[in-house]
């Protein structure tokens, strides 16, 4: 089955239950061989999603080992590939880490000639979150989705999709949803997701897919747009998207999605040191005050076998070679 963005109930519980008793012990102060001041590279801009999960992510991993100090460095340019660099050719004894999301998996599709090999180049700790995507439209489309995939075929030359340009999650999403639909798009770029959303809300292009924990904060107020579904495998439970159907319930089993982030260090890390840096990654994603703050956006703290190395480098490696086939099929 392809991302398992949502679990239910009962595996959520036992899962926490699971890992709830390595935060408590990782609450003590770490090995006198874990350093003490830990840089953590962000590969995009300050201010960005991903940056904001890194920020949240130290926030707590500073209140769990109040020893550590942590440092965000922000490598943007060339779709994430420049930090993920950085990361890959850096100290490889747990003081330089790297924040990855789904980018990471589509770099190899995208970019010739990379300095680094996604999967041989780094030491996995485990995958934090995962936030779903939400199709949104201005609000003199068709008001339901069957209204709106017949209007995409009346106005195929003149439909327009927006996106943050190649290999962001609003492109893949985009793609996506025009194979699901058996139709093409014409795509317009932009330079990030917030203008796109501008633009769709003043008409000047259709639509765009937004992720769930950005569209929630203007959804219930913004009347010039509308929202169509969202890529999740259950419906996300917060107020602001509670009412918006599954792609699955829309009949388009293709459409799931979620922008994933996970941590990693350079190859040659210590393995006493990736355990200890695992066994962090662990004590975050199950920290109630972090779980909440997260998940009350929209976004899916990772509570499943993925927060183990070797199932989160499984899972990157799927990811590779489902984007490939996205990305690069004719």
């Amino acid at each position: 089955m392809r991302f398992k963005s949502i679990l239910n109930r009962l595996v959520a519980a036992t899962s926490l239950f699971a890992v709830g008793c390595l935060a408590t012990h990782q609450a003590q102060a770490a090995p006198s061989y874990v350093p003490r001041q830990i840089t953590l590279v962000v590969p995009f801009a300050a201010g960005g999603p991903t940056d904001k999960i890194a920020r949240a992510f130290i926030d707590t991993a500073q209140r769990i080992d109040p020893g550590l100090t942590f440092t965000i460095a922000n490598v943007g340019g060339s779709g994430g590939t420049l930090g993920a660099a950085q990361v890959a050719s850096g100290p490889a004894d747990g003081s330089v880490l790297l924040l990855h999301n789904i980018a990471f998996a589509v770099a190899p599709s995208l970019y010739q000639g990379l300095p680094y090999d996604t999967l041989k180049s780094f030491s996995y700790l485990g995958l934090l979150e995962e936030v779903p995507m939400t199709l949104i439209a201005r609000s003199t489309l068709p008001s339901t989705f069957t209204g709106l995939q017949q209007w995409l075929r009346d106005n195929q030359s003149a439909a327009t999709i927006a996106h943050a340009g190649a290999g962001s999650a609003s492109h893949l999403c985009g793609l996506l949803f025009q194979r699901a639909i058996n139709q093409t798009i014409s795509e317009r770029v932009y330079t990030g997701n917030a203008p796109a959303v501008v633009d769709v809300s003043a008409g000047r292009v259709d639509m765009v897919c937004d992720a769930a924990n950005a569209s929630a904060t203007y959804l219930p107020t913004n009347t010039q747009v509308r929202a169509y579904g969202v890529t999740a495998q259950d419906r996300v439970n917060i107020p602001a998207l509670s009412n918006i159907p599954t792609f699955s319930e829309l009949g388009l089993n293709e459409m799931e999605i979620t922008v994933w982030f996970g941590l990693s260090a350079p190859k040659r890390t210590p393995a006493r040191v990736q355990e200890y840096l695992n066994d962090l990654v662990r004590s975050v994603a199950s920290d109630p005050q972090f779980i909440q703050a997260q998940e009350s956006t929209g976004a899916v703290v990772v509570k499943d076998k993925r927060l183990k190395p070797r199932k989160h480098k499984r899972f990157v490696a799927g990811e590779i070679d489902y984007w490939a086939d996205v990305l690069i099929a004719p």
